[in-house]
């Protein structure tokens, strides 16, 4: 019993903090690497082709591990992860390029908008149950439009400064001086666009977990079908040979923590998706924004300010009681619904 709960509880809380701290790193290297004159495609190709690679030994050493439990690979799991790949470049390409446009803060300040966008489209998929009378739906709302607020603030007021910058430690990764602000919106714009197409993301993901349970052989299938996909595109639209020499600086450390970490974010995704469903792993986006603050102070050497800091509590706020309403509903449900709702339920 012990280990059950943990595992559906504890467990799940912790992969997805991490998964969260990794996604801010991999934004702050992507931006640094942007800076130094790396390609999206360039980059998008060989991550892809680095995770494919990555998960490959896996998957064939789970598959045969399990070949008994699985069911067969048919048309309709793979006509579904075509459309998880089209879906995952077209946030990607809006994601990477709003950083570009703007910065990894910026990127974690829009990312709060993923569990309402996410709440709305399981609403419309009936996955969730909108039940406005109840406390439990109530919280969800509540606590997702307080995360957003606190986004906000920490995005638009700044305030005092806390913990100065340390010159010695800095690494700009905002936008060049000469960005303007019509740059800085259109990459917010990306950006929101990104996350919209996350929350599309996680809902069709949480369908094919449901039709092939097997997160490792499932995130394979990914990989390998978004790197052909994405082989003959990403060739015809960078056209600049030399871009596709990599060097052993910034950009090739991204590249290469892009393919193994991104190919990890993935499988613990999928797990989680699985487990949890697609509103419990987007009710963490919000979690980025502090998290992006944190490793800015303590890596980069960034100022903290004011508003960041009264920013990131009111998100707290808002977090956990997206948190409660969830651990109330499943206490409340018990295990006698599993199998009525087994893509938002544990």
């Amino acid at each position: 019993m012990a280990w059950r709960n943990c595992y559906k509880g504890a467990l799940p809380f912790t992969a997805m903090v991490a998964t969260e701290c990794i996604n801010v790193g991999l934004n702050i290297l992507y931006k640094a690497s942007t800076l130094k004159g790396l390609s999206f495609y360039v980059f998008i190709l060989y991550s892809s082709a680095i995770s494919t690679l990555v998960l490959l030994p896996l998957a064939f050493i789970f598959r045969g591990s399990r070949t008994a439990g699985l069911p067969t690979i048919k048309w309709p799991l793979i006509n579904r992860i075509l459309l998880l790949v089209l879906i995952g470049f077209l946030a990607q390409l809006c994601g990477y390029k709003g950083i570009e446009y703007s910065s990894p803060t910026l990127a974690s300040a829009i990312s709060n908008l993923s569990p309402a966008f996410t709440y709305i489209l399981a609403v419309i998929f009936r996955m969730e149950n909108l039940a406005l009378r109840s406390s439990i739906t109530q919280a969800k709302i509540i606590g997702t439009l307080v995360s957003i607020s606190g986004a906000f603030v920490v995005l638009f007021y700044k305030g005092p400064t806390i913990i100065s910058p340390s010159q010695s430690l800095s690494l700009s990764l905002h936008s060049p001086r000469g960005t303007s602000e019509t740059k800085w919106v259109i990459g917010g714009l990306l950006l929101a666009v990104e996350y919209l197409l996350f929350s599309g993301w996680s809902i069709v993901q949480t369908q094919v977990m449901k039709i092939y349970p097997a997160e490792i052989v499932v995130v394979f299938l990914y990989a390998l079908c978004g790197t052909i996909i994405s082989a003959p595109v990403c060739l015809m639209a960078e056209g600049n040979l030399r871009a596709w020499t990599l060097r052993p600086d910034v950009a090739l450390v991204t590249i290469i923590y892009s393919g193994f970490f991104g190919s990890s974010i993935s499988v613990v995704l999928a797990w989680a998706l699985h487990l949890k469903g697609p509103v419990y792993v987007s009710i963490f986006k919000p979690l980025s924004i502090v998290i992006a603050a944190a490793m800015g102070v303590i890596f980069l050497g960034d100022a903290l300010y004011l508003g960041s800091l009264i920013g990131s509590i009111i998100l707290s706020i808002g977090f956990y009681a997206v948190i409660w309403a969830k651990a109330k509903e499943e206490l409340s449900l018990g295990s006698s619904t599993d199998d009525k709702t087994p893509l938002l339920n544990s």
